[in-house]
């Protein structure tokens, strides 16, 4: 079941003991995960409050990957002050001009904002990726079974496990062999992005949602902004983004790199596809089941692909159309 967003009884305590004894705590935003966050308000400050609770969420990647990315000049929330025992963190707060939000409202500046995120990539790919965890096939593996371990039951398909690892694992070796993987952030989209009034070049961007991250191919942070599961991105503005990007990088002007976004794009809506599953089935978050017929269609497009040949030849043996985009296109939940 879906977590109430209610602040932790050690909240007050925590604020407090680090100078915010006068913070006042809102509900601010819940995520796909078990973090919580809260604004908290005093006079002439704010500040976001995170409530990871450990036994479910581990904190330090998101301190670590933080200190990393200040350190590189990209901006993530300063941290104000911790206890990783209670599961709080108390941040920087980027305020509200989210990417998502400004471009909904403002259909002219979707370009010029697109263009600003693709660019951040371009300096953080050229920038040390340190000491992250690679991006390796066995997490390739782990996040792509999430769709025969939750999507395939929920639609009652009898699928071969077996031969859906190894087109995967066929498919997938060209994205490891890499002389200089980069940071990947693996949630870079428009509800991850924050407008920072004030600031400019990468410092401009606020980054959200990046404890995750691991050291891996530059074409997945393109894939999960320009294939949004969130909001819809068209295939014109992809297009363009995408040959931006290729463009002002050099290392990703020839066909293995075209190759690697449409395996790492396939790869991920795969992913998002058996999540957003158990999300529903788990956790009682039905709402992103409405996303799950523009992940399709994605998906759909990635597939066609000659590097995805054996995918989707899986995919044709295994998952009909009628369990595909058009199986969200009513009320599935009952």
């Amino acid at each position: 079941m879906a977590t109430e967003l209610k602040s932790p009884q050690s909240a007050p305590a925590f604020l407090s003991d680090n100078g915010w004894a006068d913070g006042e705590i809102l509900p601010l935003a819940g995520d796909a995960s078990f973090r919580r966050y809260f604004r908290v308000v005093a006079p002439g400050r704010t500040a976001v409050l995170m409530h990871a609770p450990p036994d479910h969420e581990n904190s330090q990647p998101f301190l670590d990957v933080a200190t990393h990315l200040n350190r590189l000049g990209f901006a993530a929330p300063k941290i104000l002050a911790k206890d990783l025992a209670e599961g709080l963190i108390l941040l920087e707060d980027f305020g509200d001009a989210r990417m998502r939000e400004v471009v909904d409202a403002a259909p002219e500046s979707e370009v010029r904002i697109y263009r600003d995120a693709v660019n951040l990539l371009g300096v953080l790919h050229r920038s040390p990726a340190g000491d992250l965890p690679p991006y390796s096939m066995e997490e390739y593996l782990r996040e792509a079974r999430l769709f025969t371990e939750w999507y395939a039951p929920a639609l009652e398909l009898n699928v071969d496990d077996h031969a859906f690892d190894a087109a995967w694992e066929k498919a997938l070796a060209p994205v490891l062999d890499l002389d200089e993987p980069v940071t990947v952030l693996r949630d870079y989209h428009a509800e991850n992005l924050m407008l920072l009034e004030g600031r400019h070049g990468i410092g401009a961007l606020g980054l959200l949602d990046f404890q995750d991250a691991l050291a891996g191919h530059p074409a997945y942070d393109l894939v999960s902004l320009l294939q949004d599961a969130r909001r819809d991105v068209s295939s014109d503005l992809e297009a363009q983004s995408l040959q931006h990007y290729r463009a002002t990088n050099p290392d990703a002007a020839n066909s293995e790199f075209e190759a690697a976004y449409a395996l790492l794009g396939a790869q991920r809506n795969v992913k998002i596809l058996g999540i957003f599953t158990r999300l529903w089935k788990r956790d009682g978050k039905s709402r992103y089941l409405s996303y799950q017929s523009r992940v399709w269609k994605y998906l759909e497009r990635d597939l066609r692909h000659p590097a995805l040949a054996p995918v989707a030849a899986w995919f044709a043996a295994n998952v009909p159309t009628s369990k595909r985009a058009s199986a969200w296109q009513g009320d599935i939940r009952s």
